[in-house]
């Protein structure tokens, strides 16, 4: 019995010690309950209340990972300070003892968010897009390393292609030691202590706490199949090498309308090999199928830029819905479509952005600055007029003698594309787009419109010259 009392006397300190402090604030305690909290319909992974607490002096990672996760529920619902209270808390109590379990806590804790994300429609480079956006680089760096934890648990040959693509293009790799919880050597590598590491790690719970749910793409890792593969064909790659190298001189020249014809032809060529190959698929039977991706836009005037995104898409068969909170343009297309849709819009928003810079500032008589305005309405007028011009490429892109039969495989193509799409999408808004800015307007269109788009047609058979 005295051996009881001791701890119990040590459990009653430690708890007046933490009160001294300031403890942890609650679950509703001058803030709204975060999307994992009380009331959330969100996943709570722990499955406990908000204002569990644990006394001993030996504790489990499975609870400090639940006050870990609750830290970050209090931290994404807006309660001040909560990722760096907890930090404290738990290191003065528990480091540099149990340094081990508080590194394994926190490994479960992101791992039981992440894959709750996964089930959420979100990819990799998805939740990379948006935390780079809202979070530091430590924090950052630590979901890349998450996402790399959580790939290494699967079997490859349970991981979709374009899934384990995406980790690849991350560089998410495992290079700590295996049988060693990661928290440990990440703070070894970024020189810092237990404090600073668990402070960063519930700063990435709170981060991945508040994203909603998407429409699903591909099965998370685990799930995937022999028998789930990404639809349709790709691109060749030798088509893809002259693609890419058209764009990148369209990037770099210094003339709009040189810039412009490049992009034409680019797009010519690659709509040419599609359509070759929708006659392969039709000749050897090929049923259509459709799939989506997610094209992040950078700030500023992200709407502005998710038309010029929209004008590419509808030019090249695919459809697309605009995510203006999260700052994406979600596409559903073939996947060869989704391809040159992705290459043209990530080029062609760079030679937009060069088009409207080289219009300079614009002020009004009075000196207000009116270039905010007009930059909108440049892009917004560019995106029109540019799927004005790429509808004509791709026009000019196959014989009128195949129309009879390439039509068939269009028309079955859109079908399943439109059928994906609102399989994905319920419900969506037709939004309007008004511009104020007439000069910006006509400068926009003019930008668009200077290319000379005739462009000497050739076969493109694999990719030979």
């Amino acid at each position: 019995m005295g051996q009881r009392n001791q701890q119990k006397r040590a459990a009653t300190k430690r708890r007046q010690q933490r009160q001294r402090r300031g403890s942890t604030p609650r679950s509703g305690a001058g803030a709204s309950p975060g999307p994992y909290g009380s009331g959330s319909t969100g996943p709570n992974p722990f499955g406990i209340a908000a204002d569990d607490r644990f006394e001993t002096s030996a504790p489990s990672a499975e609870a400090l990972a639940k006050v870990v996760f609750m830290a970050g529920q209090h931290q994404a619902s807006g309660v001040k300070d909560a990722a760096r209270t907890c930090a404290a808390e738990l290191s003065a109590q528990y480091a540099p003892r149990h340094d081990r379990t508080l590194a394994t806590a926190a490994g479960l804790a992101l791992s039981r968010v992440i894959t709750a994300l996964w089930r959420s429609g979100w990819l990799p480079v998805d939740v990379w897009e948006v935390v780079r956006r809202r979070a530091d680089q430590e924090v950052t760096g630590l979901l890349v390393d998450t996402i790399a934890a959580d790939t290494a648990q699967h079997a490859p040959a349970t991981v979709h292609q374009r899934w384990a693509d995406q980790v690849t293009r991350l560089e998410a790799t495992v290079w700590w030691p295996k049988n060693e919880p990661h928290l440990g050597p990440w703070a070894r590598r970024h020189g810092v202590g237990t404090q600073h590491a668990l402070f960063v790690t519930t700063t990435l719970l709170a981060q991945l706490m508040v994203l909603p749910k998407l429409a699903p793409i591909l099965p998370p890792p685990g799930s995937a199949s022999a028998r789930v593969t990404a639809a349709g064909a790709r691109v060749d790659q030798k088509v893809l090498a002259r693609v890419r190298a058209l764009l990148a001189k369209a990037e770099s020249t210094q003339f709009p309308d040189e810039a412009e014809a490049l992009s034409a032809k680019a797009q010519e060529l690659m709509n040419r090999h599609a359509f070759e190959r929708a006659l392969l698929d039709a000749d050897h039977d090929v049923q259509p199928a459709a799939t989506a991706l997610r094209l992040w836009l950078d700030s500023p005037y992200v709407e502005a830029k998710s038309h010029l995104v929209a004008a590419i898409a509808g030019a090249n068969r695919c459809k697309s819905v605009f995510y203006p909170k999260l700052g994406f343009v979600a596409l559903v297309g073939e996947t060869m479509d989704l391809e040159i849709t992705e290459l043209l819009a990530t080029s062609l928003l760079v030679q937009a952005t060069h088009a409207m810079l080289a219009e300079g500032n614009h002020v009004t008589g009075a000196g207000t600055s009116r270039t905010r305005s007009f930059r909108r309405s440049f892009l917004v007028s560019y995106a029109n007029r540019i799927g004005e011009r790429l509808s004509e490429a791709g026009q000019r892109a196959h014989d009128p003698a195949d129309d009879a039969r390439l039509l068939p495989v269009l028309a079955a193509r859109s079908q399943a594309v439109e059928d994906t799409f609102n399989e994905m999408f319920e419900h969506t808004i037709r939004k309007s787009v008004t511009v104020s800015n007439g000069a910006g307007w006509d400068a926009g269109r003019a930008a668009a419109d200077r290319a000379d788009l005739g462009v000497e047609r050739q076969q493109i058979r694999g990719g030979g010259s």
